[in-house]
């Protein structure tokens, strides 16, 4: 069943470098454009996207996207259902923070993630494997082809989830802000801007 995979538009912490989780960030002037071009580039590449439900975090930087995608797409702006299991991966005590201020502050633990950075769990926090868990009755009960408006960590552990990377490299895989990946039964690419 073909899915379509969005990353929320950039917020000022993603320009920053910091670690958002479940902070709710709102977007930057930049990510509410690149909402509204993902929002032209499937209506231009997804025929069916009037069809398809779409499915968006809670967190405000995601359904705001959605509502500026859905809106560049000529759809209704508020038609998508909010999904608690989207939110993002959860950094605990490391929300706000930079990966550098971390290392500084807690080395020990900045290693211990950099070992095994799909079961790692900050202080406080979410692994993407924890997040795999949570994401697999959501995936399980799909029943068509859908739009999905989250973020990049939520998108990793689908991927995940549904078979289409390996474990041990997604969590280096870099998903940019307001970018869509295709998804379906060969595997996934970037949808071309």
């Amino acid at each position: 069943m073909p899915l379509i995979l969005v990353r929320h538009g950039e917020t000022d912490w993603n320009v920053e470098g910091r670690l958002q989780g479940r902070r709710d960030v709102p977007l930057n002037p930049r990510g509410r454009d690149q909402a509204r071009a993902v929002g032209r580039l499937l209506a231009g590449a997804v025929p069916d996207l009037s069809k398809r439900p779409f499915f968006v975090s809670p967190l405000t930087r995601a359904t705001d996207t959605a509502r500026l995608l859905r809106e560049a797409a000529g759809l209704d702006p508020d038609l998508f259902v909010t999904e608690e299991r989207l939110a993002e991966l959860g950094f605990g005590a490391w929300e706000g923070s930079t990966m550098r201020e971390i290392r500084e502050r807690e080395p020990a633990e900045a290693r211990r993630r950099d070992a095994a950075r799909w079961t790692h769990r900050p202080p406080g926090g979410e692994s993407y494997e924890d997040v795999e868990s949570r994401l697999a009755t959501f995936f399980a009960a799909l029943d068509r082809p859908s739009v999905i408006v989250a973020h990049g960590g939520v998108i990793r552990a689908a991927l995940a989830l549904l078979g289409a990377g390996a474990r041990e490299t997604l969590p280096g895989l870099h998903v940019r802000q307001g970018r869509a990946i295709l998804l379906n039964s060969e595997g996934w690419r970037w949808l071309s801007q």
